[in-house]
């Protein structure tokens, strides 16, 4: 249900007014600190034990097997699999074109002293795809191609599993994981997700040093429970979007960018400001 405010006429300030994503990261440690400790502690049995909980589905194979993938690449509608191709050229294009010198000059401060900045590829990665609400297959590409540009030589793709495809995560995302030539999948979300990732899980999931992706707020709280025994790319959320636009703007163009954004968590902001109320109403 959209929500219409008519400010005309009225005096600031504004901003108290406007619908905003609501985060409250600390409450939402406190719930995943006992999850993030228990895969820690009993691993397999534990992923398995929050998956149905959770998702309402215990996953065939923690570790999603090869022939889920190809079979999934196989099924993909040509058109989305043309999109998908598409995309990961463009990813790729900006990706290559803000990599970072891998050895750059240093100063000679004296005989055999030398000082400057290397930089070298993570040695692995976990990357977090989420896949409840609207499962984000563009996380894939985001993701994985930068961390191949880099030149990272392990990657592992976390998603979670889904009841209506027998355990296994959403299709599309197994089938860009085969286009991109990842074959270390898990069909593991949420915040046991971040810790198989951060703790390893024995005989399963080696931790990996690094990980990145977006998730919900027990997604970000898990991450900041184990920021410091491995990297992280931030704490994200909720998504947020203004739009300013005329009555010259295409209403459905207004209208993707805002479900777009939308989509992405019930605690999402999403605001049109327009002098329009033709374009509100559209």
């Amino acid at each position: 249900m959209l929500r219409t405010l008519d400010l005309s006429g009225v005096d600031g300030p504004y901003r108290s007014r406007l619908p905003r994503g609501q985060f409250d990261v600390e409450a939402a440690v406190a719930i995943v600190r006992p999850i993030v400790d228990d895969v820690a502690a009993r691993g397999a049995e534990a992923l398995n034990e929050y998956s149905h909980r959770f998702d309402g589905v215990v996953p065939p194979s923690l570790r999603v097997p090869p022939e889920a993938l190809s079979a999934a690449a196989e099924r993909l509608d040509p058109e989305l699999e043309k999109a998908f191709r598409e995309a990961i050229r463009r990813r790729r294009e900006v990706a290559s074109t803000l990599e970072v010198d891998a050895d750059p000059a240093a100063a000679t401060l004296a005989d055999g002293a030398r000082v400057g900045l290397r930089n070298v590829p993570v040695e692995r990665v976990g990357l977090y795809v989420p896949g409840g609400l609207a499962p984000l297959a563009s996380s894939v590409i985001m993701n994985v191609v930068p961390a191949q540009v880099a030149g990272v030589p392990s990657i592992a793709v976390a998603s979670p599993p889904q009841k209506e495809f027998g355990g296994l995560p959403h299709p599309n995302i197994l089938a860009l994981c085969h286009l991109l030539g990842v074959d270390e999948v898990y069909a593991v979300g949420g915040a046991q997700a971040v810790a198989m990732l951060a703790h390893g899980v024995e005989g399963l999931c080696e931790p990996v040093s690094l990980i990145t992706g977006p998730g919900n707020i027990y997604v970000v709280a898990a991450k900041r429970l184990v920021k410091g025994l491995v990297g992280i790319d931030a704490e994200a959320g909720p998504t947020e979007i203004a739009i300013v636009a005329d009555d010259t703007a295409t209403a459905s163009f207004v209208a993707a960018d805002l479900i777009s954004q939308a989509e992405h968590d019930p605690l999402a902001g999403s605001v049109l400001i327009t002098p329009s109320a033709a374009l509100a109403e559209a």
